[in-house]
């Protein structure tokens, strides 16, 4: 089965969450943004890979879970586990300013 979007679990007042937030999206990469305290559902999938603690940010490719990770691990995931999201990327057109690029991953 093939991968279609990066699933991204936050919560408001997560600086962590916003970080990550900006560059998944400066990255372009397919991604289904989840508020896990409008959508319980949602915070019991991010309990069930955290030990039951409600961790975010945790993002998901496929059924691979990361807690907090850096671009550099996600894409490592991707890499592995979906690589065809990069094809589907669509970069932003203003350049990052924190020395991100295209598909958002550190130069």
């Amino acid at each position: 089965m093939s991968i279609d979007t990066i699933e991204f679990y936050w919560r408001p007042g997560c600086p962590f969450c916003a970080i990550l937030r900006g560059r998944l999206r400066e990255s372009g990469l397919p991604v289904r943004e989840t508020n896990i305290w409008e959508d319980s559902g949602a915070a019991a999938r991010v309990r069930s890979v955290n030990g039951g603690d409600e961790t975010v940010p945790t993002v998901f490719v496929g059924d691979h879970a990361l807690v907090n990770p850096s671009m550099d691990e996600l894409a490592a995931v991707i890499a592995r586990e979906a690589p065809e999201l990069f094809d589907l990327a669509r970069p932003s057109a203003q350049p990052s300013a924190q020395g991100y690029g295209a598909h958002g991953f550190q130069h």
